[in-house]
């Protein structure tokens, strides 16, 4: 889950200023958390709570209102009877890290992750895109084989993985859907060589960079283990301490053999 939000933080500042280049600093001064975080968070908060995903999004979603939602989502968000648009843009997958760091088997992480979409994407595209996100992570953690991965999620979800990041990058653009950045965010964390790598190969790919990185990094922690200490360190400093303490709260539970112990000195809580 950190390395998802420290994607977000990361990849920010190129959201709208695309880069088709691995060279860039890793947090810039101008670098924030976006609705990518926020949402994250919420689903988190969900899944620790027993509240349902549409309580808990909407209740995290409505204390952020500029972190950059969607129109579409912001109407839901403020609705007094909200239900779903039919969306299949990027903001199912974004959100759906944690299910696949939550949940034991890939039946109920593809059964969760429906139900974290269907609240407000249960267009089948936006319903696919969370599922085959939080499949990815969930694999990455548990099978730990590349090959396995691209293999399972291309079978069970039919996306085309047999592609690389080099193939993609020169003509790709930016693109909301998540039939356009999943595969993407995927085949970023595939042809990494660490949680860095994985986070720059989907900066690097000039589109909707802010929920590619975010997407590929909570592949990548699954898969490499801890997020390295000084970065989980810049994520605690620029979320919030009611977003923070969630997200410490989820690691504590799912994810605590992973984190690395210099952050658990500096950083959590005793």
């Amino acid at each position: 889950m950190i390395g998802s939000i420290a994607g977000d933080i990361i990849g920010s500042v190129y959201e709208h200023c695309p880069i088709k280049t691995k060279d860039f600093p890793l947090f810039d001064p101008r670098c924030r958390f976006t609705d990518d975080s926020v949402l994250t968070v919420a689903v988190a908060y969900s899944i620790l709570s027993g509240r349902s995903y549409v309580e808990s999004v909407r209740e995290i979603g409505r204390r952020y209102p500029g972190a950059g939602y969607g129109g579409s989502f912001i109407q839901w968000l403020h609705s007094h009877d909200p239900q779903p648009y039919n969306s299949w843009g990027n903001g199912s997958a974004m959100r759906v890290s944690p299910v696949g760091l939550a949940f034991s088997t890939e039946e109920e992480v593809l059964h969760q992750a429906e139900k974290t979409a269907e609240i407000s994407h249960n267009h089948p595209e936006g319903i696919k895109g969370a599922q085959a996100t939080a499949l990815a992570v969930f694999l990455a953690r548990t099978v730990h084989d590349k090959e396995k991965i691209r293999k399972q999620i291309r079978q069970r979800l039919g996306y085309d993985l047999d592609r690389e990041v080099d193939d993609i990058r020169p003509t790709y653009t930016f693109d909301v859907s998540c039939q356009g950045t999943v595969p993407e965010a995927i085949i970023a964390f595939l042809d990494s060589q660490s949680y860095e790598d994985a986070i720059r190969n989907a900066i690097s790919l000039g589109g909707d960079s802010d929920t590619l990185a975010c997407i590929t990094g909570g592949i990548a922690e699954a898969f490499y283990g801890a997020v390295p200490s000084h970065i989980q360190i810049k994520v605690k400093e620029f979320l919030t301490p009611d977003l923070w303490e969630i997200t410490e709260n989820f690691c504590r539970k799912y994810r605590e053999k992973y984190w690395d112990e210099a952050l658990s000195s500096s950083c959590l809580t005793p």
